[in-house]
């Protein structure tokens, strides 16, 4: 899918193309009062706050904890991590995409980026090219050594996932689609539904 570094690794790996970008502010600026600073009218009891739902936060934790590891262990024998996962995730499934695009997916720094890219581009996984119409675009493509990499790592996990989705049986790939669809922010999702729309045509046309 913050302000974050390539090294991070949030769940939601997918907020893409729609940022939404932090908010800096002064916390003597905030004057709203808490709850708590407000009196309870007399006789009344606050309201018990509700249970965090423990089971399937910390089974979204372990089940993506084991999702990266299949990939992580190739990556390893690169040199790589998961920061240059997503590069190539990304341009593979999107050749041509532009590097503002790629920092609005990933919701990094250019300077974070850049060290990535620097590596992917010096490797001969990925290629920069400038834009057709405007020379101070910068355009992403993967090589076909990149592209390897990349079909390799989608490859064992997409093993993980069907296994998982044979356990579960008919409508399966549609209830898992449903289920994270809708944890993305809701300003996010149709960016979010285009992009992936968008990256499969390209591929089919391509195949």
């Amino acid at each position: 899918m913050l302000g974050k570094t390539v090294g991070q690794d949030p769940v939601a790996a997918i907020g893409i193309l729609v940022t939404i970008q932090p908010k800096y502010v002064n916390m003597a600026d905030i004057i709203v009062p808490l709850a708590t600073d407000r009196p309870q009218p007399k006789g009344e009891r606050a309201a018990p706050e509700a249970e965090p739902i423990w089971d399937v936060i910390e089974l979204l934790f372990f089940a993506y904890r084991d999702f990266i590891s299949d990939p992580d262990e190739v990556l390893a024998t690169f040199g790589f991590g998961r920061a240059h996962h997503r590069v190539l995730h990304f341009v593979t499934r999107s050749p041509g995409l532009k590097v503002a695009e790629l920092l609005d997916i990933l919701n990094i720094t250019k300077q974070s980026l850049g060290r990535v890219l620097k590596q992917l581009v010096d490797q001969g996984y990925v290629l920069q090219k400038e834009g057709a119409n405007d020379r101070r675009q910068r355009l992403l493509y993967v090589t076909p050594k990149g592209e390897t990499l990349a079909m390799k790592l989608a490859g064992l996990q997409t093993a993980r996932i069907a296994r998982a989705l044979a356990e579960l049986g008919p409508n399966a790939h549609e209830a898992a689609c449903r289920l994270l669809t809708a944890m993305i922010n809701g300003d996010n999702r149709d960016a979010v539904l285009r992009f992936i729309a968008r990256a499969d045509s390209v591929r089919r046309q391509r195949s």
